[in-house]
């Protein structure tokens, strides 16, 4: 398993667009995803519905924990992800 740290920086947050685009890149790969806010709820990284519970505004602090045999690849492509604000301006 590995884990990484990362802020949300998009001026929307984490809204429909963003989180079907992480949903669509996670399901790129095997490994399992977990997404932990900053209250410790927890939701997975491939299902839609369970992102957008999380409710994740500009600046939220999130855990992006990864297990399976491509982890490294799939933590690295969905930070980059992030960091790149979902492609918007």
């Amino acid at each position: 398993m590995v884990a990484k740290e990362i802020i949300i920086r998009n001026e929307q947050g984490f809204h429909v667009r963003p989180a079907q685009l992480f949903v669509d890149k996670a399901n790129e790969y095997r490994s399992d995803l977990k997404v932990r806010s900053e209250s410790g709820e927890e939701a997975d990284g491939k299902s839609m519905l369970d992102l957008m519970t999380l409710g994740l505004e500009k600046g939220a602090r999130i855990v992006l924990e990864a297990s399976g045999e491509d982890e490294q690849e799939c933590l690295q492509a969905l930070a980059e992800l992030i960091e790149s604000k979902f492609g918007e301006a």
